[in-house]
C-alpha cells in the first residue's frame, strides 16, 4: 500500500469536508470578500508551501547531484536561508507599492501572476532544462512576486471592516485558517507527485495552485470595485518617462529586479552583507528612537520591541529547520513508513488547525481569571517548547547512533513528537508577536516598527541557512553516523541549550520588560 497516496487522499477528503463547514457557518457573519480572499489565500499557501516542502531535497538530490554530498546540503541550505531571507525583506518594498501607486488589487494580481510564472519556470527547468540560471532565475522571480502578493493580500482584507468592527478578529482567524489549509494540503501534494512521480510535477502543481488562487481573486474581486484602487487611479496610466506610465515603470522595475534577485539567491553572502548593515540601520534607527523619546513610556515600549526582537529570531531560526535540515534528516534517518519526506511538512499546519482554537480558550480563560501571562512569558513557553521539540528528536538520532551504519532508522514518533511541541511554541509566540507589536509602537511609527518585526523573520531565515551548513559537514556525507551526529549535535548545542539558555535570559528581563510595557496586553 502506498502510505504516501493514501495521507493525500485522506488530507484532501478532511479538507473538502471541513472548508464548506466553515464556509456555510460564517457565511451571514461577514461579507463575502472574506470568503474569496480566504480561497485566494489558501491556493498561494498551496504553491509556496508545496514548493518549500521538497525544495532542498530537489537541490541535493538533483541541482547538485555531483558535488560531494556534504557539499551539496551546504550549498543547498545557504541557498534556503537567502532564498527564504529575500521573501520576508521584498513585501516591505511591495507595502510601500500597493500604499502609494498601485492599490491592493493590482499589487496582489501582480505578485500572483509573477509566483505563478516562476512555478512554471522552475517546472520546465526540472523536466527539459537543468539550468541552475533557470532555476535561480525562478527563485529570483518567486521573491518578487512574494514581495507584491504577501503583504497586501491581509491588508485588502482589512479593508472590508470598520476599524472597531467586533468581526474583524473573527474574520483574520478565517483567513489564517485558509493560510494553514494550503500549508496542509500543499506537502502532502506537491512533495508526494515530486518525489514519487517526478520534481517537475511538485513544482507544476505548485503553479497551478497559484493560479486557481489568480481566477478566485480575479473572478469576484470585479464585485468590490470601490476597495483597493490605486489612490490616484485617474494618473495611474498617464506617461511619465520614455512613453511609460507608472504602472508599466512597475512592471519593467519588477522584471528587470529578477536578475538582482536570483544573484542574492545565488551569491548568498551579498545577501548576508546586505541584511547585516539593513538590520543595523534599522534597529539602531529604532534604539536612536527609543532613547531619544520625548514621551518616556514610548521610548521604553521600544525597548521591550527590541527584545522581543531578539527572541522572536532566536525562534524563527531554530523553527525554520524545517524546510531545510529537518527535512533531509527526515529523507536520510526517519523511518517514514512509505510517506515522503516532504510530506511530513504538512504536520505543523495539521497540528495548527487542530490546537489553535485549544489555545485561543486557554488565553480567554486565563485572561477572565487575570491569570493570562504577558507577552514575555507566553514568548518564554514558546522558547521552552521549541527546545523540549529539539530534545525529542536528538534523543531519537542517539537512540539509533550506534545502528546507523547498519541501516538503524529514527522512529517516526519522534518526529511527530518534535513537529508537535514545535508547533505549540510557535502557537504561544506567533498569534501574538504581530498583536503586540502594533501596541508597542509609537502611533507615527507602527508601520515602520511593523517592517522591522518581519526583518527579525528574514535574520532567522539566513542564520537558519548557516546552521544547515554546520549540519552539513562536507567530507562525512557517506559516513552515515558521523552525518547523524552531526545532526544530533548542531540540534543539541542550538535548538536545546542556547534556545534554552534564551529562554532563561527572557524569564529573567520578564519583570522588568512588563514594567516597560506600561499595561499593555
Amino acid at each position: 500500500m502506498d502510505i504516501g497516496l493514501v495521507s493525500l487522499i485522506v488530507g484532501w477528503a478532511f479538507v473538502l469536508i471541513w472548508v464548506p463547514l466553515v464556509v456555510l457557518s460564517q457565511r451571514k457573519t461577514h461579507p463575502k470578500a472574506l470568503f474569496t480572499l480566504f480561497f485566494t489565500e489558501l491556493w498561494e499557501r498551496f504553491s509556496f508551501y508545496g514548493m518549500r516542502s521538497f525544495l532542498v531535497l530537489y537541490m541535493t538530490g538533483v541541482l547538485f547531484v555531483d558535488m560531494i554530498q556534504g557539499e551539496a546540503d551546504a550549498r543547498a541550505y545557504g541557498i534556503y536561508g537567502a532564498f527564504n531571507a529575500l521573501l520576508y525583506a521584498a513585501p516591505v518594498i511591495g507595502g510601500m507599492i500597493a500604499d502609494k501607486i498601485l492599490g491592493f488589487r493590482r499589487t496582489i494580481l501582480l505578485g500572483g501572476v509573477c509566483m505563478a510564472a516562476a512555478q512554471f519556470i522552475l517546472a520546465a527547468n526540472a523536466a527539459f532544462v537543468g539550468s541552475e540560471t533557470m532555476f535561480f532565475t525562478g527563485l529570483g522571480l518567486l521573491a518578487v512576486g512574494n514581495g507584491f502578493f504577501k503583504p497586501n493580500i491581509s491588508s485588502f482584507l482589512g479593508t472590508f471592516y470598520d476599524k472597531n468592527d467586533s468581526r474583524k478578529d473573527g474574520a483574520f482567524t478565517i483567513f489564517y485558517m485558509g493560510i494553514n489549509i494550503g500549508a496542509f494540503l500543499a506537502p502532502l501534494t506537491c512533495a508526494y507527485l515530486a518525489q514519487k512521480v517526478d520534481w517537475s510535477l511538485g513544482f507544476l502543481a505548485a503553479g497551478l495552485g497559484m493560479v486557481l488562487g489568480l481566477v478566485v481573486f480575479w473572478n469576484n474581486m470585479v464585485k468590490y470595485e470601490d476597495k483597493g484602487n490605486p489612490p490616484n487611479p485617474t494618473t495611474l496610466k498617464d506617461a511619465i518617462f520614455a512613453g511609460m506610465s507608472r504602472q508599466s515603470i512597475i512592471i519593467l522595475a519588477s522584471l528587470v529586479s529578477v536578475p538582482l534577485f536570483a544573484l542574492l539567491i545565488d551569491y548568498e553572502r551579498i545577501t548576508d552583507i546586505i541584511l547585516v548593515l539593513g538590520g543595523i540601520a534599522v534597529l539602531g534607527y529604532v534604539m536612536y528612537n527609543a532613547l531619544t523619546n520625548n514621551n518616556r513610556e514610548d521610548g521604553q515600549r521600544l525597548l521591550v520591541f527590541l527584545a522581543l526582537f531578539f527572541f522572536h529570531m532566536i525562534f524563527w531560526t531554530l523553527f525554520e529547520q524545517a524546510g531545510g535540515s529537518l527535512t533531509i534528516l527526515t529523507e536520510r534517518f526517519v523511518n517514514k513508513h512509505g510517506v515522503t519526506a516532504g510530506q511530513f511538512q504538512s504536520l505543523n499546519p495539521l497540528f495548527i488547525m487542530l490546537f489553535a482554537p485549544v489555545f485561543a480558550g486557554l488565553w480567554l480563560k486565563l485572561a477572565k481569571t487575570g491569570k493570562e501571562p504577558r507577552t514575555p512569558m507566553k514568548f518564554f513557553y514558546g522558547l521552552l517548547q521549541i527546545a523540549l521539540g529539539f530534545f525529542i528528536i536528538v534523543w531519537g538520532a542517539r537512540s539509533i547512533a550506534d545502528g546507523v551504519n547498519a541501516g538503524a532508522v529514527i522512529p517516526v514518533i519522534f518526529l511527530v513528537g518534535m513537529y508537535l511541541f514545535h508547533t505549540t511554541g510557535e502557537l504561544s509566540i506567533s498569534p501574538v508577536g504581530l498583536s503586540v507589536v502594533t501596541k508597542l509602537a509609537p502611533a507615527k511609527m507602527v508601520g515602520f516598527i511593523m517592517g522591522a518585526w518581519f526583518l527579525s523573520i528574514a535574520f532567522a531565515h539566513k542564520i537558519a541557512g548557516e546552521l544547515g551548513k554546520q549540519i552539513a559537514s562536507p567530507g562525512e556525507g557517506s559516513d552515515a553516523a558521523a552525518s547523524l551526529k552531526a545532526f544530533a549535535d548542531v540540534y543539541m548545542v542550538w535548538g536545546v541549550y542556547v534556545t534554552l539558555g534564551a529562554a532563561v535570559l527572557l524569564f529573567l528581563l520578564s519583570p522588568i520588560l512588563k514594567k516597560w510595557m506600561h499595561g499593555i496586553q
